[in-house]
């Protein structure tokens, strides 16, 4: 039984996920999320029209979406024929913090399908939580958007949650002397009276969080390299020193292919701000960074990995809940030691024993595979889901552990990833009588604190 058929996500079986319980819908999902986006850069004012085609997972009478802070002005639902030529009909809603609860015109049935269209204006602005400072971020001279994991919320009505997955179509205008970039592939670039007006298209499914869009005064820059298509977008002065940092990163692509199987996306995109950031962050497609995040060391070029591998695992497979976190981390954290080996530097051995120790004279305690919602991006969760996929190395022998990462890629490509689905993956490649040990060896680094022996 797969993964995609196993798994049970928020809507089909009416939780919601733990760790982010105020977000979400149980009784509807989304399939295409249609933004046009209207932003000043100079007061940091939007717009917005989000039109959501919607599917009934039950019966309901209402539909809750997630939008923080920002006004709503109108709202209508349309279920299609003639009223969906006219825009469909005003509906009643309550928006109160960051739920929006929208009341049908009248009761849908499961599989029902309609659309709702909610036009909204007001200042963005990032929301903060456990995990710091998430959603739209205004800069010095522009704007970003790093969603993950309850950021999209800020800058559009969605269903917040990591397994609602749908297509998107984001139109951004702005002044003509700034660039947008967003998730998708780029469509067209319109002109008109001083503004211009972008439309990016997402043709694969997609969660909220990993849409983006950034605005700067930033230049266009084609990278070779790869067979697959790259872009830098990037501000004037930063394009030489962000030119040499990318210059490995078609050669990471190919790399990657090999082990994890072809790039799931027509095309890459390295964006750089003008600003510092804590940590670069994915996105679908792409990748933000900050103008400290620069450089030609290991540790800038491991960041460089590190992101790019996310697209491989984050956004083609995509996780179900958040506490198989180490499922992203963990797995984009060992391609850092997979392009070190590649590129002629250490071998992952070696950044695995370095690794170890440096956990070893920390406290143990931290259950990787289920770390909490406050400490979901903790370092030990990247690291020690690092050290998993490295003792499973070991295990397996290189050339079948290969196999098992590039599988793993290539079979659940497009679907949702769950911690119990890879240990079921990987019974495929050892016998019956070593699943026992494989077990074994998943529950002593996932699912105990206390760290294990490197073998």
């Amino acid at each position: 039984m797969s993964t995609t058929t196993a798994h049970r996500f928020l809507g089909a079986d009416g939780a919601p996920d733990p760790y982010t319980p105020g977000v979400g819908c149980t009784a509807v999902t989304v399939e295409h999320y249609d933004l046009f986006l209207d932003y000043d850069v100079e007061d940091n004012g939007l717009e917005a029209r989000a039109a959501l085609s919607c599917r009934a997972l039950r019966a309901t009478d209402r539909v809750e979406l997630d939008l923080t802070e920002l006004a709503v002005t109108e709202v209508r639902v349309s279920t299609g024929g003639l009223g969906g030529l006219l825009g469909g009909r005003r509906a009643e809603a309550r928006h109160h913090g960051s739920r929006l609860v929208v009341a049908l015109p009248r009761p849908v049935a499961a599989g029902d399908r309609f659309t709702v269209t909610v036009s909204y204006e007001g200042w963005p602005e990032c929301t903060d939580g456990p995990w710091g400072e998430v959603g739209w971020t205004e800069l010095d001279d522009g704007a970003v958007v790093a969603g993950q994991p309850t950021g999209a919320s800020t800058w559009f009505p969605c269903v917040d949650h990591p397994s609602h997955r749908a297509t998107f179509r984001i139109t951004v205008r702005a002044d003509e002397d700034y660039t947008v970039h967003a998730s998708g592939e780029l469509e067209s670039v319109t002109e008109d009276d001083g503004e211009r007006t972008w439309v990016f298209v997402s043709p694969d499914p997609l969660p909220p969080y990993l849409a983006t869009v950034a605005v700067g005064p930033f230049q266009r820059v084609e990278l070779t390299g790869s067979r697959v298509p790259q872009l830098l977008v990037v501000p004037k002065k930063r394009r030489k020193k962000a030119e040499r940092t990318f210059a490995d990163q078609g050669r990471m692509l190919e790399v990657f292919a090999e082990w994890f199987g072809p790039y799931p996306f027509p095309s890459y995109t390295a964006v750089v701000v003008d600003t510092s950031l804590e940590d670069p962050f994915e996105c679908h497609s792409c990748s933000v960074f900050g103008k400290n995040q620069l450089g030609t060391d290991w540790e800038e070029q491991r960041l460089v990995a590190h992101e790019l591998a996310h697209q491989w695992f984050g956004n083609s497979l995509v996780l179900g809940s958040w506490r198989d976190i180490w499922l992203n981390e963990g797995f984009a954290s060992y391609a850092e030691w997979i392009w070190s080996e590649a590129s002629g530097g250490r071998p992952a051995g070696w950044h695995a024993e370095k690794a170890h120790r440096t956990l070893s004279r920390m406290r143990q305690d931290l259950v990787i595979g289920d770390p909490g919602h406050v400490r979901l991006f903790d370092d030990v969760v990247y690291v020690r889901g690092a050290l998993t996929l490295h003792a499973l190395r070991v295990e397996l022998g290189d050339a079948v552990f290969r196999e098992v990462l590039r599988s793993w890629a290539s079979v659940h490509r497009g679907a949702w990833v769950s911690t119990d689905g890879f240990r079921e993956h990987l019974r495929g490649f050892a016998p019956r009588e070593r699943w026992a040990g494989l077990d074994a060896l998943l529950d002593a680094w996932l699912l105990r604190p206390a760290l294990p022996e490197l073998p």
